[in-house]
Parts: structure tokens; C-alpha cells; sequence
């Protein structure tokens, strides 16, 4: 099933199934417990981020190419790093170039986000996917200058910003996605594609990293899971190639759709 989250011509906010001719379908109950998919046509006047995190967890250097183009080893645990749940920003509204504390090095990175269903402590690679509710395409904006060099070897300042992760535009739940570490997942600017992979060259896979984040730790319902990005991020290119007023970015990943929001400077 294709979940979207929505606001109404009331500003109401609900959840629906989305049907193959693109009408939806409203969602009754708790769609992390006990819900069902209705036969009324839902009112949508607005498509949301499919999921309200109740935390961001986010495993950096996971693709063996982009670590390698990052100038990095290639690590021997998952490398955890975290994004604020006020980061969020829905499909189609904008990303915005942060101008409170400036940064004029904003890099995109299409990642593929787990979405957790049910409490999660202590998960073992075999059963953890029967913790996943779902997957849904993210875009980790990132500051590289304050991921860098402005967050006392701390990757967080550089990635939490307003705005720094799109999600959307649906959530697929999990009995969709056969197999999360075989998509092909890519990133377009401006019409051209940038990035173009697949799953498949993560490090570690999603199981693994549902088991490590898990160890020791309990992963609430709506814990968002963002699993790296491949190759082509604009740091590694020469000349960088970094975000600017009046771009626009397209996460695309294989059997869940596209994801695309423009890029504005932040109004202070």
C-alpha cells in the first residue's frame, strides 16, 4: 500500500491509501497500530511529508562508492548521525539556503528512509524488517561547511537546519519492497541526473542497520531511518557543485516514487 499524509480544505490532517488511477482513500485508525482503508475519497488539498519522526537517525559513509569518493575508509560499525524532526519538510515546498547562519556550501543526497512500524529494541538482523511500517524517499541537505568545520567534529550542526529533510511523497509499506537493498535510487538537478545507483552497494544493509541502531535501544514508532547516500553528492565534484536559489531537486527511488522540492534562499 501507498500511504500519504495530507491536509484537507479544512487544514484537517489524516492519512490515505493512494489508488492506482491517483484518487485516495482515508485511512481510519493508527496506521503504526490497528487502521483500515475506507471507501471515502479523500479530500486532498495538500500532500505533507508521509510521517511525523518521532526521531531522525542517520547512518553516513553507507555506499562503498561514496565513501571512497569522500576520501574515507570504509567504516567497521555504521556511522550514526542525527537530524532534528523540525528538519522535515514536505514534497514541493522549498529547501531553503540557510542565511541565519550562512552557508554557501548546501549539498544534496538522496537517501532511502525506513520508516519503524513498532517499538524495536534488541532486533536481530532476521526478523528486523518485521519492524519496518515502510520506506519513503528523503533528501539529506547538508551544510558542508558547518558539517565540516563549524560543529566541533559534530556532523549535526551542518545537518539540522529548516528544511535539511524533504520526505515523501508516499510511504510504501513494507510488503511493496521486496527487497529494500536492490533499488535503483537517484537524484536529479535541474533535469539532469547527478546521482544514479543502487541500493544494493550499501555497506551495511537494512536489516543490519535496524539490529545495530536497535542494540541496546529502543526505536519508537515514526523513528525515521535515512540508510546513506550513493556517489555524485556536489562536495566530491570538481568544481563542487552546491545548491542554489532557483534549483530543483528530485529524489527518485525505484517502486517508490519522486520527491521534489525547490531550492530558496531563508528569508531573515
Amino acid at each position: 500500500m501507498k500511504i500519504i499524509r495530507y491536509s484537507d480544505s479544512a487544514g484537517r490532517i489524516a492519512y490515505a491509501s493512494q489508488q492506482t488511477d491517483g484518487s485516495a482513500r482515508v485511512i481510519e485508525g493508527d496506521i503504526f497500530g490497528d487502521h483500515r482503508v475506507t471507501d471515502t475519497v479523500a479530500d486532498v488539498a495538500k500532500v505533507l511529508a508521509p510521517v511525523q519522526p518521532t526521531a531522525i537517525l542517520c547512518i553516513g559513509l553507507n555506499y562503498k562508492f561514496h565513501a571512497e569518493e569522500s576520501g574515507a575508509a570504509i567504516p567497521e560499525h555504521p556511522v550514526l548521525f542525527m537530524k532534528s524532526p523540525g528538519t522535515v519538510q514536505n514534497p514541493g515546498d522549498a529547501i531553503e539556503l540557510p542565511r541565519g547562519l550562512r552557508s554557501d556550501t548546501v549539498d544534496y543526497e538522496c537517501e532511502l528512509a525506513i520508516v519503524i512500524g513498532k517499538a524495536a529494541k534488541n532486533v536481530s538482523k532476521e526478523n528486523a524488517l518485521d519492524y519496518v511500517l515502510g520506506y519513503t524517499c528523503a533528501n539529506d541537505v547538508s551544510a558542508r561547511d558547518w558539517q565540516k568545520n563549524g560543529g566541533g567534529g559534530q556532523w549535526c550542526r551542518g545537518k539540522t537546519f529548516d528544511t535539511f529533510c524533504p520526505l515523501g511523497p508516499v510511504l510504501v509499506t513494507r510488503d511493496e519492497i521486496a527487497n529494500p537493498n536492490a533499488l535503483g535510487i537517484m537524484t536529479i538537478l535541474n533535469g539532469e541526473a547527478v546521482q544514479d545507483w543502487n541500493t544494493n552497494d550499501m555497506i551495511f544493509d537494512v536489516p543490519t542497520i535496524i539490529a545495530f541502531l536497535s542494540a541496546s535501544t529502543t526505536l519508537l514508532p515514526g523513528t525515521v531511518i535515512l540508510t546513506g547516500t550513493p556517489h555524485g553528492v556536489g562536495m566530491a565534484r570538481k568544481p563542487a557543485l552546491w545548491l542554489k536559489a532557483g534549483d530543483s531537486v528530485t529524489i527518485e527511488i525505484e517502486g517508490i516514487g519522486s520527491l521534489t522540492n525547490p531550492v530558496i534562499e531563508e528569508v531573515v
